[in-house]
């Protein structure tokens, strides 16, 4: 790490390193991760043992803006990345994911986004 990552990021980034030990994703159970920025938030499905990206969506995308309103805010865009995520992942067949929250507390807009795509039908 540079001297300019601060403290916050290295614990994140030593938690992720820790979490990506115990979990992986298959074709039939891909791995859903979370990212989160101040700004934005995205989830993407990734199958770990061909090392491809099955999709991913985030608040910027459209299918996610037609769910929002003018006045919305940044959790309830993450809820809306969770019912599309889980939408799409529907539709290709998958039931099941593996989450991985990337190192960040299960709290907040990853919770919402993690409530979300569960109530949409994902199982994890």
């Amino acid at each position: 790490m540079s001297n300019s990552t601060s403290a916050k990021i290295v614990k994140r980034l030593k938690k992720k390193k820790a979490l990506r030990a115990k979990i992986t994703g298959t074709p039939e159970v891909p791995r859903l991760v979370v990212f989160r920025s101040n700004r934005h938030i995205s989830a993407q499905l990734i199958n770990d043992q061909e090392h491809k990206v099955l999709m991913g969506t985030n608040d910027l995308s459209e299918a996610v803006q037609g769910l929002l309103k003018k006045d919305s805010t940044k959790l309830d865009a993450s809820k809306a990345v969770g019912k599309t995520i889980a939408e799409k992942a529907k539709a290709d067949g998958i039931k099941k994911v593996v989450f991985d929250r990337n190192g960040f507390k299960y709290h907040g807009r990853i919770k919402a986004l993690a409530d979300s795509a569960r109530a949409e039908g994902l199982e994890f």
